[in-house]
């Protein structure tokens, strides 16, 4: 890629749809976002407007194209990262979704996911996909879906019916329906993909009732996977990385060594490490494809925690008890400590090593004295906490003991939860100068495709410091906090069961 062209990164998030523009050497030319609207049918229920997350998308595209003056003739490829396993049903001879995606935050699944333990299908599900039986994944949703939309069955008999996660949705509808695919990174998470021999299981295709024709051809995250259409920007540009939004953190981090790992603080909390080309069996973890590229498959172990920046967001939205990110930081560092106060952000259950789809959110030890800086420094407290058992779990089963831990994501710009961080863990955390790393890392597939680099070793350049925090943290009050913090997650478990 010669100078003054570019690589535009679809960056389709939980909470709002964003899109970068990166130049040769990683630098950021343009950006353009814009939030889109969070549905609650009832308790537990999470869903998003498919048709809204295209439209924010291609508003987002547009805005940063025109924000860094350029032009679709300087594009050479679009990329797409995604908020994974949320699921969007849609007719095939229309394109018009039929009913809401079902978001990965949602719990409405749950019964199906207890009745596929009862069949005793656990161990086969975790050898074949890697993951655990949750309503995290896509398979169950598009269960419900198929039981539960009477438009969805009458599809499904015509052959008409398309499932998709959001990626699959982004490339068909941006392709004008011309691409049906999805790549091996997404189709990991949809407990319906077998990571071995990189297929859809017909097993649990059976199990679950899904017709194999409803599902997209499933690709590398590094080749041309379609054509976006030249009515979004103004002529056709090729679509030539996809990836899930933490798969492609990991490589934006430039992870390419077995043993490196990252956090990514977004909606929720997520650590993956990369265990090179053995898929690492897990007990309390998940065994996922980080990416695949030129026909070489690197797998990853990962760690969920479902809600961390969404806790933040909690706190300015529904309590107005801040009016930004920023605040929370700031009144946090006016305290010596949170007061005796834990929160357990478990607003949609507990993700790894839990996996309590029944634990509920929680605030614990307020007292009279307990005063609003006190509640911000808990809420960040806690998004570290299960960070370190994030972290914990995975040492335990890699083998691995982390030296330093790589950081991205909106929340890692608090400099008061990233020392935090370091303290609970004991080690060493690294923020990049670029934080924009989901974004970055499906650029550098696409960018990898197209000829912008020849190689990872390139690539591993463009990643830049810009902040190390070291643990300062009396080893006392670090066995307190945490011993704390597994107190309060015990009273957060199987509340709403």
């Amino acid at each position: 890629m010669t100078v003054g062209k570019y690589i535009l990164a679809i960056d389709q998030g939980t909470t709002s749809s964003r899109a970068v523009l990166f130049d040769a050497f990683g630098g950021v030319a343009g950006m353009g976002q814009k939030e889109f609207r969070q549905i609650y049918p009832q308790p537990g229920y999470v869903e998003h407007d498919a048709v809204q997350i295209l439209q924010t998308t291609i508003y987002a595209m547009r805005q940063a194209v025109a924000n860094a003056g350029a032009t679709a003739g300087d594009i050479a490829a679009i990329s797409i990262t995604n908020q994974r396993e949320t699921t969007v049903a849609w007719d095939a001879a229309t394109g018009i979704p039929v009913c809401n995606a079902i978001v990965w935050q949602c719990r409405r699944t749950a019964p199906a996911c207890e009745r596929l333990k009862a069949a005793g299908l656990a161990g086969y599900i975790k050898d074949v996909t890697g993951l655990l039986i949750d309503p995290y994944f896509s398979g169950t949703k598009m269960k419900w879906i198929l039981e539960h939309v009477p438009a969805a069955r009458e599809l499904a008999k015509k052959g008409r019916l398309r499932f998709g996660t959001i990626d699959c949705w982004l490339a068909y509808s941006l392709s004008e329906g011309r691409s049906f695919v999805t790549d091996v990174s997404n189709a990991s998470r949809t407990m319906l993909f077998d990571i071995h021999r990189q297929c859809w299981d017909e097993t649990l295709l059976r199990e679950l009732g899904i017709p194999e024709s409803a599902l997209p051809q499933v690709v590398e995250c590094g080749q041309v996977a379609g054509i976006c259409g030249a009515d979004v920007l103004g002529r056709e540009i090729p679509i030539a990385g996809m990836a899930g939004d933490q798969h492609a953190a990991l490589f934006g981090q430039c992870c390419f060594e077995k043993g490196m790992a990252k956090n990514t603080y977004g909606t929720g909390c997520f650590v993956l490490m990369n265990t090179g080309n053995e898929a690492v069996k897990s007990q309390g973890l998940l065994t996922t494809i980080a990416w695949k590229l030129g026909g070489k498959t690197v797998y990853a172990l990962e760690g969920s925690a479902f809600n961390a920046g969404s806790a933040i967001q909690w706190l300015r939205d529904e309590l107005e008890m801040i009016k930004n990110p920023q605040e929370a930081d700031q009144l946090a560092e006016t305290v010596e400590d949170a007061g005796g106060v834990s929160f357990v952000p478990a607003f949609t259950g507990l993700g790894a090593p839990y996996w309590d789809m029944y634990a509920r959110g929680a605030l614990l030890g307020v007292t009279r004295g307990t005063r609003r800086a006190h509640l911000c420094r808990a809420v960040l407290e806690s998004i570290a906490l299960e960070s370190y058992d994030l972290v914990k779990a995975m040492e335990a089963e890699s083998g691995v003991c982390l030296s330093q831990l790589r950081v991205d994501g909106g929340a890692s710009r608090s400099r008061f939860l990233m020392q935090y961080q370091s303290d609970i863990l004991g080690c060493r955390v690294l923020r990049p100068k670029c934080l924009e790393t989901t974004a970055l890392g499906s650029a550098m597939m696409a960018g990898l495709t197209v000829g912008v680099w020849e190689s990872q070793e390139e690539l591993s350049a463009v990643w830049q410091e810009d902040a190390a925090f070291n643990p300062d943290y009396p080893p006392s009050r670090r066995e307190q906090d945490i011993a704390r913090w597994h107190k309060a997650v015990e009273r957060s478990r199987n509340w709403d069961n």
